[in-house]
C-alpha cells in the first residue's frame, strides 16, 4: 500500500537565507473504486483506510446501508480483474505486481444497485468531490435515515466551539505535513468517536463513514460531524446519508450545502471559529440561550 507521507527535497528561504533540505509532503495517489467489477469511480486520496473510503462512498451513493449489504471489498492486481485480499496480501499476491489502488467492492446477494450508480463513471477529484452529482431531491429521497425523523440532538454552543481544538488535536499526519484535511465525528456530548485526515476533505469523511458501517454504527444519528474545511454540498450529502443530523464547518458552507440542510433538516455550522459560529440551517437543535438577533 502506498505511504501516507513521502520526503521531497525543497529550497528553503528564511529571511534572505537559502538552504537545501527534505521536506515531509502529504502523498496523494488515485484509488480507482469499482463495484461488483464494474468500474464505478476514481478519487484523488491519500492512502490508508481504502477499505472503508470506498464503503463510505457507496454509502453516499445510496449502494451500501448497514455492514450486511456488504459481501466483501478486495485489492485488485493492476488494471485486471483479479482479486486479492488483505489476507492473501500477506502470503504473497497471485500473479503480477499490486499497487493498491484499485478496489472492487461486492454486494450481498439481493442488494438493489439504483440505476443512476450503474449509469456513470465519475473522476472526483481531491478538492470538489462528487462534482455535478444529484439534485436536492434526489438526495432528500433516497436517504435511508431522514433526519426529520431521528431522535431530537441538542448540542450547546459551548461543546461546538469546543470542538475544533480537539480535531486539530488529533491531526497526526498534519502535524508533519500541514497538508490534510480532516473529518471526526463526535457524540452530542463532545466524546470524540473517530478522526480520519485524506488530502481530500470528502474522502475524510468516507473513511469515517465506511468505518461506521463497517462496525455496524449506521445510522450515526446521534452523531456530530466536524470539517476541518468548507462545508460543500458533497459533504452536507453524506451527512444526510449517514443520518447524521449536525454537520460543522470551520469555513464558510456553500449556497447548495445550505440549500439541502433546509431541505433535509440537517443542522449546518460554519465559520466555527473560537466562540463564534454561524448556524445556517436546522437551529433547533442548538441550544441558544438568548433570542436571535432581529433585521
Amino acid at each position: 500500500m502506498g505511504r501516507v507521507t513521502e520526503r521531497r527535497k525543497v529550497i528553503r528561504i528564511r529571511d534572505g537565507a537559502v538552504s537545501a533540505r527534505p521536506d515531509t509532503l502529504v502523498a496523494e495517489e488515485p484509488l480507482e473504486i469499482r463495484l461488483n467489477g464494474k468500474s464505478l469511480a476514481i478519487t484523488m486520496r491519500t492512502p490508508g483506510d481504502d477499505f472503508a473510503l470506498a464503503a463510505g462512498f457507496l454509502v453516499s451513493e445510496g449502494v451500501l446501508a448497514t455492514a450486511a449489504d456488504l459481501q466483501n471489498i478486495v485489492y485488485c492486481a493492476g488494471a485486471t480483474d483479479g482479486g486479492t485480499s488483505l489476507s492473501e496480501r500477506s502470503r504473497g499476491l497471485r500473479g503480477g505486481s499490486n499497487t493498491y489502488n484499485v478496489v472492487d467492492v461486492r454486494t450481498a446477494p439481493g442488494v438493489v444497485l439504483p440505476d443512476i450508480t450503474l449509469e456513470r463513471n465519475v473522476y472526483t477529484t481531491s478538492s470538489c468531490g462528487l462534482c455535478g452529482k444529484a439534485s436536492l431531491d434526489a438526495v432528500r429521497t433516497t436517504a435511508r435515515w431522514p433526519i426529520a425523523d431521528t431522535p431530537p440532538v441538542r448540542v450547546d454552543p459551548e461543546l461546538l466551539a469546543s470542538l475544533p481544538d480537539r480535531l486539530r488535536a488529533a491531526q497526526r499526519v498534519f502535524d508533519r505535513t500541514g497538508g490534510l484535511h480532516a473529518a471526526a465525528l463526535f457524540t452530542e456530548d463532545g466524546e470524540l468517536l473517530d478522526v480520519r485526515e485524506d488530502v481530500g476533505r470528502h474522502n475524510a469523511v468516507d473513511k469515517l463513514v465506511g468505518r461506521a458501517l463497517q462496525s455496524g454504527a449506521l445510522p450515526l444519528s446521534r452523531s456530530i460531524l466536524l470539517v476541518s474545511g468548507r462545508a460543500s454540498f458533497e459533504l452536507a450529502q453524506k451527512a444526510v446519508m449517514a443520518g447524521i443530523p449536525v454537520l460543522a464547518a470551520v469555513s464558510a458552507p456553500s449556497s447548495l450545502a445550505v440549500d439541502l440542510a433546509a431541505e433535509t433538516g440537517l443542522t449546518l455550522v460554519g465559520f466555527l471559529r473560537g466562540s463564534s459560529m454561524n448556524v445556517y440551517a436546522g437551529e433547533d437543535r442548538v441550544a441558544l440561550r438568548t433570542a436571535a438577533a432581529q433585521g
